[in-house]
Order: C-alpha cells, then structure tokens, then sequence
C-alpha cells in the first residue's frame, strides 16, 4: 500500500472510532441507563459533557501538536480516547460514566485536528484530494453504521461490548502511527497562550453545549439561553484578546486566506443542514415509520454505500470543473437530496428511501471531500496547525447547531398543529429548512477564485497540459496555411 493511502487510514481509523462511538452511545443509551440504575435523561449528561470536552479542548491541539510532535500527540490522544473507552465499560454509576466521557472527549479532542495535521504535513499537496476522500468515507461511515450496530450489540451481547470494540482498532492505530508517521514538529515554539484558551474554551462549550441541549428538553430554555449567552460574550472577548497576542489558540486573522474562509463559513452552513439528518432521519424511521432502531439502522446505512462510491471519482470530478464550480453546484444537488427526505411517508418504498439516500451520500460526500481539502490550498506549512484547530472548531459547531435546528424545526411545527406527540408529517418541514440552509452555502463557495485549489487539483497541470495543446495546435495551423500559399505562388 503507497504512503498516500497508508496515511489516511491510519488517521481515519481515530475519525472512525470517534464518529461511531458518538452515534452508538445514543442508540443503546435506555440499556446503559437501566443498567447504571438511572434515566435515559439523566444519562444525556454523557452525550453532553462529550461535546463539551471536546469544545474546550480542541483549541489547544494545534499549539500541543507543533510544541511535542505530531505523532507522538496523536498516539496519546488515540490512547487517552482508549482509556476513556474502558472506563465508559467499568461504569457504575452516572458519575462515573460522566468522568469516563469527559476524558472521551480529551482524546476526541485532539485525534482529529492532529490526525488531520498529520495528514497535511505528510502528505504532498497535490495528492490532497486522494488523500482526504480515503479520510472523510470512514467518518461518514461511522456516524451511520453506528445505530444498526449499536442496536445489534445491545440486543444481543452487552452495551459494554460498545466501547470495548474502541480497543483493538486504537492499538492498530497506535502501532501504524508510531511506525509510519514522520516525528514532524512545527517550525516555531511560541508561548501557549492560556488565557485565550481559556476564553475560547468558555465560548465553545457553552455555544456548543447550548446548541447540543436545545431542543432535546433536558434544561431550561432559560438555561439554554443563558449558556450560549455566555459562550457568546466570552467568544466575543476571545476576538479582542486575539487581536493582541502573537500566538492565538484561534487565529482568526487567517480569515483572509479566499479559500479557507469559504470552506469554513459555507462549510458551516452546509454542515449544519447535513448534520442535521443522522439526527432527524432515525427519528423519522423510528417514531413515524414504526420501524426498530435495527431496521432504521440499515436504511440510513444507503449514505455510507453512497459515500463510498464517491472515492474514487472524487478526484477526477474535481481536477474535471474545479473547485468552485463542483463546490457551487453539489452544494445544491446535495440539499435537494436532503430536501427530498420531506417527501418519504409511510407509503413510501423502502428501497425508494434507500436509492435516495445512496445517490444523496455520494454527493454529500464529494462536497465534504471538497470542503475538507480547499480549506488548505493556500495555507502556509507553518501555519497548518492553526488551520486545522479552526477547521475542527467550526465542524464541532455546526453539528451542534445542525442538530439543534433540527430540533427547534420539530418543536416548532408541532407548536403551530397544536400537536404534542411526534408523527411523521413533523418531520418534513424540518427537512426543507435544514435543506435551504445547505443550499445557501452555495454563494460563498461561488465567492472563491475561479482558479482556487488549482494546484491541489491537479487542475493547473490540465490547464498548462490544454494551453500546450492549443498551442501546438495553432503552430501546425499556421505551418500549413504557410504551406498552403507556398503551393499557390508556385502554381
């Protein structure tokens, strides 16, 4: 297997662990909880206080990465994700669970920005693109083979099997990391700058955290609204503060880069829509379909097989149109797939349901490959780092508000039929609003240069390869029109 592929694996197999572990704790979470002897309510403190590990530790992973290596970061944080595992396994009691979670979210915090590094820094820009779809197809199949298999372990073996599978799959990732990833350190040691950690970190986890409870009934809105309140205030004093300190946990003057600014601002949007649908889809499945969390697991399952599919006509497709235009359009033709999830009811064939699903992961994923690797293309070496926390920091919220709006979606058509129990014409509205809000990241993708990521592409080379083309063309042109009124002065 080359490096280019070796690579993004061993970097996916933490984004797999990751994204699984978060979707299969929230199918099997009534067990967990009549086991531990609690409430399934109660027990969402786990599923929240993950989120909100990860918001308060991510922004340190950058700095971390540059002062200690890359590899060895990566390893631990694989590591401290295991231990979390086992600990979630051991669990007794709420509290314990908690804790267990918490330090999930330690490890999680720091897999994914460094594994992410790991691959921009090992890997040649113009092998990106490859290289990002063999990372991007295992987290999106994580996220959907989590219920089915979650409901399977559940039913059938124990919900401790759960996270105990998290560990031979971390061993393989530590022993390939330590073995074929480059000892690779930033190019600088600057400060950490704590203060700023902390402020960003206060922000995020309650933004984060405000969005992840929103809806879901667990607090107050009072409460709710206090906690994004508060993120908001302390992120506002973040912007200030970094404005004044050479070494920011979120450098937000890399805003000006075309390129990064649309992959994070369009890629919000187009985030918050698609995240909103392994939340809503089940839902649907499950209360309005009647179908068991099983069966509604292997549905969803159409949107890996899609994604899947894409591998190995992403690159091709994007060095064909380039990003913007590919970006542009597919952000568009992904929400109509989405949208189309409105129209699915009782009645509705399930293989209709599947062909939908397969044929909408294929382009959700070609975007999210897209959006993945554009965010880079004009990113200096030595300011990866910084990139990818940002990168990792936007993804995080727009999960969080994509689920979110997905629930206040709900919440508000029921409101409007007067209704209090959920059905499944609740649901349809929820999909056409999280569709348009995907669809609207199409303009900020269309604000990027007509030539951004040329040279990630490959695109660049197409070009040189058409105008050498056209030129030599144009010379054998001219050659024989020169033949040509030869012949006729002699004739």
């Amino acid at each position: 297997m080359t490096r280019q592929r070796l690579i993004p694996l061993i970097v996916a197999t933490a984004l797999f662990m990751e994204n699984m572990d978060s979707t299969v704790i929230a199918t099997s979470l009534p067990a967990i909880a009549a086991d531990i002897g609690t409430s399934p309510l109660t027990l969402k403190l786990a599923i929240t206080s993950y989120l909100l590990s990860l918001a308060v530790f991510i922004p340190a992973s950058g700095w971390t990465a540059d002062r200690f290596g890359a590899r060895i970061v990566f390893a631990l944080a694989v590591s401290v994700f295991m231990v979390g595992s086992i600990g979630c396994a051991i669990s007794g009691s709420v509290t314990d669970f908690v804790f267990a979670r918490i330090l999930q979210g330690m490890g999680g915090a720091m897999m994914t920005p460094v594994g992410r590094l790991v691959l921009l820094r090992t890997i040649d820009k113009s092998a990106l693109v490859n290289a990002m779809t063999w990372v991007t197809v295992p987290a999106l199949i994580g996220p959907v083979v989590g219920p089915p298999l979650g409901g399977f372990i559940t039913t059938y073996l124990s919900w401790h099997w759960i996270f105990l599978i998290n560990i031979p799959i971390g061993l393989v990732g530590i022993f390939m990391a330590l073995k074929f990833i480059d000892p690779i350190r930033g190019e600088t040691s600057e400060r950490f700058d704590l203060k700023g950690l902390v402020l960003a970190g206060v922000g995020l986890a309650g933004i984060a955290f405000g969005l992840s409870v929103a809806g879901l009934n667990l607090l107050p809105w009072s409460v709710v609204a206090a906690l994004v309140g508060i993120g908001s205030i302390s992120m506002t004093l973040y912007v200030f503060h970094s404005r004044r300190t050479g070494s920011p946990v979120l450098d937000f003057s890399m805003l000006r880069l075309a390129t990064l600014r649309a992959a994070l601002i369009g890629g919000f949007m187009f985030r918050l829509g698609i995240g909103a649908l392994p939340f809503l889809l089940p839902l649907l499945m499950q209360v309005g379909f009647g179908l068991s969390p099983f069966q509604s697991g292997l549905v969803t399952f159409g949107s890996a097989v899609g994604a899947m599919g894409m591998k190995t006509l992403a690159a091709r497709i994007i060095r064909t149109f380039g990003f913007r235009n590919m970006m542009t359009v597919n952000a568009v033709v992904s929400a109509f797939f989405l949208a189309a999830c409105a129209l699915f009811t009782a009645t509705t064939p399930l293989l209709l349901i599947l062909i939908v699903l397969v044929v909408g992961g294929f382009f959700r994923s070609l975007e999210f490959t897209a959006i993945n690797t554009v965010a880079y293309a004009e990113v200096e070496p030595a300011q990866m780092s910084r990139a990818t926390t940002l990168v990792s920091v936007n993804q995080q919220l727009a999960v969080s508000a994509g689920v979110a709006v997905g629930a206040a979606s709900v919440e508000s058509t029921l409101w409007l039929n007067h209704a209090t129990e959920l059905s499944a014409t609740v649901f349809a509205p929820a999909f056409l609003v999280v569709a348009a809000i995907s669809a609207a990241s199409a303009y900020f993708f269309w604000q990027m240069p007509d030539d951004a990521g040329h040279e990630i592409s490959g695109r660049q080379a197409l070009a040189v390869s058409s105008r050498k083309g056209a030129a030599k063309t144009a010379e054998l042109a001219a050659s024989e029109t020169t033949e040509e009124a030869r012949d006729q002065r002699l004739g």
